[in-house]
Order: structure tokens, then sequence, then C-alpha cells
């Protein structure tokens, strides 16, 4: 190349790379070999500390119990083994001076020491090298692991209560009390009481740990909820409300509360209640009195039968019922004013359950059908009848309705006041509570079978019982023999119920519809004889029988019913048939061994008599014992 005059050449540098300009710089160099210095000594000490795979970490143990290099199955072993020596060693619990020895054993207390010695190797488990530097500051640092530990719940229970009840000393509130109806302010106090969950915590802890010393309880501040401060303004409100008499005013009738009946009938604040109130018994037992002297209750409408059939409303009044919870407010009022020292007796009306105009637009105008019956028998019989007859007495059934005598007398018990009485259980009399309640029932069948409504529902008797019409009995037993009859007569029904001294009648009042019940009985037939029963009496001789009962046959009867409408036209044909059991024949055998007869002496024969003379012995039957 040739140069121009005046002209210098160019000389050009060779392009460093990346690498170049890094070794050009000194401290750089010197970072690259620190770093990969501590990257070596790392992965030295990751190996040189990493240890066996197959052991627990140094420094690692359980409960307090070292298990470092030992497998996780021997730290079972060795857990187990402790936890054995332990079980009825006694931990020391304390609150205060007191302390409560327990042992893990009363509270079959259970850990799973192959978990927690899993859990002890897992610690120290981690790939290579991050073992080795996991197990240095294992070593370093240390871990017990807390076992996880179940107990026997009710038993921890029983303790923390027998704990709580002497340690607990529940903080006093302030109250107001009255001394010679003068208010006085008693002033709160702090308590102190155990605080259960921390305790069952620090419980099921000590004893899963092995603890040997001993262990405190919480124990919090159990603070007062109301104080002294806050009862001074309640305080000056008793002053006031016993500082004069409170006039209580009922219609045109007033009466003076004198202080020292209000006294009496105020609640202090106590307990951790801030209020002034009226109640408790002196209150409850001081507006029943007036409640009893102006309560009315509710009338319902009357239905009075007129000797035609024509039935008359009797007017439904409203009645009245004294508001308690009003009137102790109304009388507190009056109480604490300074001024107007007058309260009101609050009462709040009611309402009959059927009003007149209800009444009027069920069109219950005359009479429908009845039936009656006579009844005797012990007095609990007779009481149970008239207590049957009191439940379904004004019973109101709707247009298309159905009557049910289970539904409308509800279960026979003690409680709503019936008494034992004879009653036929499976197909035998004995004595059962509510006898007598099924000749209501039959009397209300009757009725409706007059009445010549359908009829759903009737079951007759086990047994046959001759002073019911023929074929026409009907029995309940609550709740699955029910007696059942429908309202289909377009109007309301209404059932009435009249007790005399040996007859029941029962009517049913609505819109007459002047139906035509014609009904026929067959004879009742005899469907087989008596059965025999026999018993057995000690005091016959064998060979004795006597018949108690002659007892009676199984029989049959049906019953057919025709009804026709006010125009003629045939409504329902019926027929009703009824099986009775036989009603067995009782004999009594006797069973006492026969007494056994000294041998007979012979007779001397009279002088002159060439013959001897034999005694008899006559047997005498007496009515229906006879001799075998």
């Amino acid at each position: 190349m040739r140069a121009e005059a005046g002209v210098q050449p160019v000389r050009r540098r060779p392009a460093r790379g990346r690498g170049g300009r890094l070794r050009s710089i000194p401290g750089l160099r010197l970072g690259a070999r620190i770093v990969l210095g501590l990257v070596a000594a790392t992965l030295f000490v990751g190996i040189a500390f990493a240890g066996s795979s197959g052991e627990i970490a140094r420094g690692v143990s359980i409960a307090g119990v070292d298990v470092a290099g030992l497998s996780p199955g021997e730290a079972k072993t060795r857990l187990a083994r402790r936890a054995s020596l332990s079980a009825r060693r006694p931990v020391v619990f304390t609150a205060g001076a007191k302390h409560w020895p327990i042992t893990p054993a009363k509270l079959d207390l259970r850990i799973d020491w192959a978990r927690e010695a899993a859990r002890a190797h897992a610690a120290g488990s981690w790939p290579l090298p991050v073992r080795g530097l996991k197990r240095l500051e294992l070593l370093l640092v240390g871990k017990d692991i807390v076992p996880a530990a179940d107990v026997y719940s009710p038993g921890l229970e029983f303790e923390v209560d027998r704990i709580a009840r002497a340690v607990d000393r529940p903080a006093q509130e302030a109250a107001i009390v009255l001394e010679n109806r003068t208010p006085v302010v008693l002033r709160e106090h702090a308590g102190q009481k155990l605080d259960r969950a921390a305790a069952k915590r620090a419980i099921v802890g000590a004893l899963a740990r092995f603890e040997t010393d001993r262990v405190p309880l919480p124990v919090v501040v159990d603070r007062p909820t109301v104080t002294a401060a806050q009862l001074r303004p309640v305080a000056a409100q008793v002053r006031t409300a016993l500082s004069a008499p409170v006039t209580f005013h009922f219609h045109e009738s007033s009466w003076l509360v004198t202080p020292r009946q209000l006294a009496r009938l105020l609640v202090l604040p106590r307990e951790g209640k801030r209020r002034l109130s009226i109640g408790g018994p002196a209150a409850t037992a001081y507006f029943a009195r007036l409640a009893n002297a102006a309560d009315r209750p509710a009338k319902d409408v009357d239905f009075h039968v007129l000797d035609s059939g024509r039935v008359k409303l009797v007017p439904s009044r409203k009645g009245r019922k004294v508001d308690v919870r009003r009137s102790e407010s109304s009388l507190l009022a009056g109480a604490l004013s300074t001024t107007d020292r007058t309260a009101t007796l609050a009462v709040d009306r009611t309402a009959p359950k059927l009003t007149t105009k209800r009444a009027r637009a069920l069109g219950i105008t005359g009479y429908v059908g009845g039936y009656t019956t006579y009844y005797g028998g012990d007095p609990n019989r007779i009481h149970n009848v008239e207590l049957v007859s009191r439940l379904i007495d004004g019973r109101l059934i709707k247009p298309g309705g159905v009557f049910s005598f289970n539904q409308a007398t509800g279960a026979r018990t003690a409680e709503k006041g019936f008494r034992e009485a004879p009653v036929i259980i499976n197909g035998e009399l004995e004595t059962g509570l509510g006898g007598g309640v099924c000749q209501v029932s039959t009397t209300v069948f009757n009725a409706a079978f007059e009445a010549g409504l359908k009829i759903t529902a009737r079951t007759n008797h086990a047994l046959y019982i001759s002073h019911y019409p023929l074929g026409r009995d009907a029995t309940v037993n609550y709740p699955d023999t029910d007696l059942k009859f429908v309202n289909d007569t377009g109007h309301s029904l209404l059932l009435r119920t009249y007790v005399g001294n040996y007859a029941l009648t029962v009517r049913l009042f609505g819109t007459p519809v002047h139906r035509k019940v014609v009904s026929e009985a067959s004879p009742l037939e005899e469907t087989g004889p008596p059965r025999v029963k026999k018993t057995f009496d000690s005091s016959l001789y064998r060979g004795t029988k006597i018949v108690e009962d002659e007892g009676e046959p199984s029989r049959s009867v049906s019953v057919h019913r025709l009804v026709y409408d006010a125009k003629g036209h045939l409504l329902y044909d019926d027929m009703w048939y009824s099986n009775y059991l036989s009603e067995p024949t009782v004999i009594r055998v006797g069973t006492k061994p026969l007494p056994e007869e000294p041998p007979a002496e012979p007779e001397s024969p009279k002088p002159g008599s060439g013959s001897t003379t034999t005694g008899t012995t006559a047997t005498t039957t007496t009515g229906t014992t006879t001799t075998g």
C-alpha cells in the first residue's frame, strides 16, 4: 500500500472478548476463586456430616429421650420401653399451693411411637449434600420432637373438672341489697379460674414428655363484669321507687301499692345484672291474685236445643287476660316517677274459638240424628264414660269432614284422668285403663247410623255384649282401632253428649236433611261351643270338679241398613257383619291328694246273730260340684 502525502495510516487493534475483559479485572478473578472455594467447602461439609441415611441424626430427641444414631425401629423400641416404665409414674401438676398427681395410665395415654420415630428420622433425611448441612445444623442447635398423644377424653375432662373445682373462685359481681328498705351497694371482687383449654394441653403435653418436674397449670384472673360505680345510679332508682306508694288502676277500681309491698316485688341487680325490674316469686303471686280478679275467659257460642228440636244460638263473648309483663313495666315506671306515681293494669282481649257470626254461617239449625245407651258397672267405668263424653262434646264436623273417635279423644292415659275398669283384652274380660270408653263409641256409632251418615270405619267387640243393639256395637283402641264417619250433609254438624245417671245420649245437630233409615238385623247365630278352660285348685281333692262359669258360644250376626234422601232416592245400601268369640267354660279341678283311710276293724258278732254288718258312706253332690 502506498501512503498519500500528509495522510497517516490507521492501525486497527484486535477486539477483546468478554473473557479477556474479566481477566483484566483482578477483583473479579478473586471473587470467582472464593465462590469456588465455598462450593467446595459446602460439598465437603455436606458429605463429611451426611452420616448414614438409615440412622436418626445426632442432636435429635423425642420427648427428651436421645434417639441420635438409632434406626427408626430401635428408636421406637426405646421409646415404648420408656413409656411402659412411666405409665404408672405420676406427674405432679400444681396451681398455687395445691397439687394433683396424674399418671399416663389414668388417662389411657396413647402415642404412636413408630410415627414419632419416623418424624425424627425425617428431620435429618435429605439428599446429599443437603443432608450433611441439615445434620450439622441439628447437631449444633438440637431438636426435641414433641409427640402427638391421644387420651381418654372423659377421663381428661374429669381431671380438669376436679382441678377447676379446687382452683376456681368466681368473681363477685357488684350488687344492691336492702337494709331496712335502704339500698346498699356491695363492691365487686375479682376471682380466679383455671384456663381449662390450656390446662388440657399442659397435662397431655407433660405426660407425653415423661415430665419429672412439677408442672404449673395456667390460672387466669376472673374479672367482674359489673362494678359498684355502675350500680350507684340504680341505687338512686331504688330509693325513688321506695319513697312513696304507687296507685294501680284497673277500669273504675284502684288500689295502693305501698313501699313495703314494692320492696318485695323489686328484683335488685345482682349476679351480673345491672337493671332494676319487678319479678320473682312475690311478684308472680301478686299478679296471680290480680289475674284471678280481672281475668275472664272467652266464651264460645253455645247451641241450645229447644224441645221442638230447633237449635238456638247462645251468643259468644270475648274474654280478658292480664298481661303480666306489661303490668310489671307499668308498675315499675310509676314507682320510678317523682311526679305521677300511678300505674295501669294491662289487660288483653281474648277472642272465643267459635264466634256467633261464624256459628250462624255453619247452618246448625236442627236435629239430624241421635241415640241413647244405658250403662252401669263400677264407679271407675262410669267415670271413664263421663270423661270421654266430655272430650268429644261440642265437636264440630265440617262439610265433607271425617269424624275420628281416636283423633277426637287422643290416647286414653292416666294423665288425662282415665281409670282402671273392666275391658275386653285379647277376647277375655280383664281390667285395663279406660274401660267403658267403648260404651261412648257404640253410642256415637248408632247416632251416625240413625242419622244416615256414611260410616267408613267400625269394628265389633271381640265378645258379644247383650245390652248393646244387636250387631251395632263399636269398639275402639288407640291408635289402631277407630270409629269414623263422614259428614256428607253439605253443612256443618255439631256433636253433643248428654250424660245422665244411667244413660248416655249422643245427638247430632246441623241442617236437617230428613233422611230415612231402614235397618234389619239377622238372628244371632251360634257358630261354635265355648272352649273349656281348666284351673287347678289345691284346696279341692283330686277328682273334684267345679264349674265356675258356663261360658258362652261363639256367635255371628249381620245388620243391613238402607238410607234414603228426602226425595226417596237410595243413598246407601250397607251391610255390617259381626263375629264374636266364645267365652270359655271355666272348670276348677282339684289337685289335693285324697286322705288315706285306716283299715276297717272287724265287728264282733252280736250275741245270737250269725251275720256280719258292714258300714256304708254316702256321697253328696251340691250345685255343679261333681266327684269322680
